[in-house]
């Protein structure tokens, strides 16, 4: 392991000073930087602790939620708010790691972990564009069982680990970030980035930036909300395939309002608005739920070991959807 420096920031501008120094990194729960380094893909001479900055959820007057970055995730999964107005989120967040990381875990280091593609951790033997730009990605050829189906590239076939991002996407949550240049908001949707050339770049933060908070605002269909992880053991396994839905039904039982998003498949939380966009207005049936959620799916681009999650993702959403509307599978 490379040899750093640590630094307990005391609020956010003495971490934005301290992360702004060559080399610095900032540093939540740990739970994924820590392995990068002691895996030497992540090698920083400088760690800024944030576990003390902006650790406080807030509920609004009008419903909506302000979380802090710092926060734990399993303080956020049992917030009496979360789980009564927002309850798909908690029920992400539960369904990721263990107890004991979840414990330790913050929802900006969550947001911004990166992939647990094997050839991503094989920094001996694998070539892995993301790990080393321009030297190839071995997935593609190798054994691609757990990668993307849907935004990969040539470059990189990675998805992204996170439950809670997936709910979170769902939610339209606003993600806040401080920077060398001030303040600004990014929906969450738009905070990561596809592969395409540049599989290395993950997010559109600029170099210093900090996630302070995440905002969730209320909608009408928030509380009436689920997520669904398929994985190949029953706990402390990365998503083959998680959908994560809310659903409002107008009075004539046609779909009012629905947001879906997608884990699994891509290396971002993967944002279905083509099934939204399918399932507005249309009276909720088996058949129009399958339609949404092939429409989705209609541009998915398996690799030889992972074709079966194009089937495994459209039984899951039209189950998770099923269930919403009362309609079954």
């Amino acid at each position: 392991m490379t040899p750093f420096t640590f630094r307990r920031a005391i609020n956010s501008a003495d971490a934005l000073t301290s992360g702004a120094m060559s080399g610095a990194k900032y540093l939540g729960g740990g739970t994924n930087l820590i392995d990068l380094m002691r895996e030497t893909i992540e090698a920083p001479t400088a760690l800024v602790d944030l576990t003390t900055v902006a650790t406080s959820i807030d509920v609004r007057a009008d419903g909506g939620v302000m979380i802090g970055a710092g926060v734990r995730n399993t303080a956020l999964a049992e917030h009496r708010a979360i789980r009564m107005h927002y309850p798909v989120l908690s029920r992400a967040i539960l369904a990721g790691a263990s107890g004991q990381i979840r414990n330790m875990a913050t929802v900006g280091g969550n947001i911004l972990q990166r992939t647990r593609c094997t050839y991503f951790y094989d920094a001996e033997g694998s070539r892995c564009n993301k790990r080393t730009p321009g030297s190839g990605c071995d997935a593609i050829g190798g054994f691609n069982r757990t990668h993307a189906i849907l935004g990969a590239s040539s470059a990189c076939v990675a998805t992204h680990p996170s439950d809670m991002c997936v709910a979170l996407a769902a939610l339209d949550a606003i993600v806040h970030v401080q920077g060398q240049s001030g303040t600004r908001t990014i929906p969450l949707t738009n905070l990561h980035r596809l592969p395409d050339e540049t599989p290395e770049i993950e997010t559109v933060l600029l170099p210093g930036d900090m996630i302070t908070a995440v905002e969730l605002r209320p909608f009408s269909s928030s509380a009436h909300s689920m997520y669904r992880k398929v994985r190949d053991r029953s706990s402390y396994a990365f998503a083959l395939v998680s959908v994560a839905a809310a659903l409002d039904l107008a009075d004539d039982g046609s779909v009012r309002d629905v947001r879906i998003a997608l884990g699994g498949v891509a290396a971002k939380p993967w944002r279905a608005w083509r099934s939204e966009a399918a399932l507005k207005g249309a009276i909720p049936n088996v058949d129009t739920l399958r339609s949404a959620a092939e429409a989705e799916l209609a541009d998915a681009a398996p690799l030889h070991d992972n074709g079966f999650k194009i089937e495994l993702a459209r039984r899951t959403m039209v189950a998770v959807l099923g269930s919403l509307t009362g309609t079954g599978s």
